[in-house]
């Protein structure tokens, strides 16, 4: 398949910048796989959707802020984005693997500054985007992050590197059940549950079960190969512990979450059912793909030609996800992290 089948034409306004006043009162367009039919209401109308025998899996992954803004010895402002805490061959603590922008004549060897007397220096290129930085923090670097950190946002979502952050971003860029740390973006289809939408679900007689994938950079990168079946999905780390695996055995019909909880279901599935398991995935969802445990499926509007459209895509069918996209452009709906959502049934 070509990857520009998969393609379409997103106006910049339609793109969220700020979340909804309030989470559960994003719009929602709900999809009817066997009819065609689309409805649009509030996410706030999500539980009405569910009943016994329901199971509804979540991801509790929580994100770190992993956004640091420092000055090189320049002068100059520089963005970082840490993802991962490097476990190699160097013998120094507090050593990241990170983007950073801008990179141009950024070197090797290069140092930088940040609040409350924070170095880091560029100890190793690893690949054309990625880089070693070693850190010097007066405070344990997780309170240094948690104390300067800012809320990892996508590049489409505007925010001014000079201004203090965001609290707002903070909290909103983190679904209510955030429990185990872990990702350096947000699973986005959990940002419209509130408390009390949770327990309206299980006041409905619907079950509610964890799952954890910890969301790496990966899953957001473009594909960049011209044939759909030639791109390579990141590792990522996930857990499903016995529970979740009994609930979701148990249930006539299970509704994922966004796609990193489809994923993960998905990972595990088999003849005999979920398993528990603790590992790695680099499952790639595209059409064609045979569903083996995900009945239903909450997700945010994802960017044309990436892994996560393509996911729905296999879900739903192609036809109908770009009809469904038409129809969400034409109504307004806001996209992508901090936008509406879609429950496809």
């Amino acid at each position: 398949m070509k990857l520009e089948e998969f393609d379409y034409d997103l106006p910049e306004e339609l793109i969220a910048q700020e979340p909804a006043a309030a989470r559960d009162q994003s719009r929602m367009m709900v999809v009817e796989r066997k009819t065609g039919g689309f409805e649009i209401r509030t996410f706030s109308d999500f539980p009405e959707y569910l009943g016994r025998g329901d199971c509804l899996v979540l991801n509790d992954s929580r994100v770190f802020p992993a956004r640091l803004i420092g000055r090189k010895e320049s002068g100059g402002l520089i963005e970082i984005l840490l993802l991962s805490v490097y476990t190699g061959d160097l013998e120094e603590e507090n050593v990241w693997e990170a983007l950073l922008r801008p990179a141009k004549r950024v070197t090797v060897g290069m140092r930088m500054t940040f609040a409350d007397g924070c170095r880091a220096r560029i100890v190793r290129r690893m690949s054309e985007k990625r880089w070693l930085l070693a850190f010097t923090t007066a405070l344990p670097f997780g309170d240094f992050l948690d104390r300067y950190g800012r809320a990892p946002l996508p590049p489409y979502i505007k925010r001014r590197r000079d201004r203090p952050r965001s609290e707002s971003d903070l909290e909103r860029y983190q679904t209510v059940y955030a429990r185990v740390l872990g990702s350096v973006a947000a699973p986005t289809a959990g940002l419209h549950f509130t408390r009390e939408s949770l327990d309206r679900v299980e006041s409905r007689g619907a079950s509610i079960a964890p799952v954890t994938l910890h969301i790496s950079y990966g899953t957001f990168l473009p594909i960049e190969a011209a044939e759909v079946e030639d791109h390579l999905m990141d590792e990522e780390r996930f857990t499903i512990g016995e529970e979740t695996a009994r609930r979701v055995n148990e249930a006539k019909r299970v509704i994922a979450v966004g796609t990193t909880s489809t994923r993960v279901l998905e990972s595990v599935a088999g003849g005999g059912g979920i398993r528990p398991a603790s590992g790695s995935t680099r499952l790639y969802i595209y059409p064609g793909y045979r569903f083996r445990r995900v009945d239903a499926l909450l997700t945010n509007f994802h960017l044309p030609k990436s892994s996560l459209f393509l996911l729905v895509c296999a879900f739903a069918g192609r036809e109908l996800m770009q009809e469904a996209y038409r129809f969400a452009i034409e109504n307004r709906f806001r996209f992508y992290s901090y936008g509406d959502c879609m429950l496809i049934l």
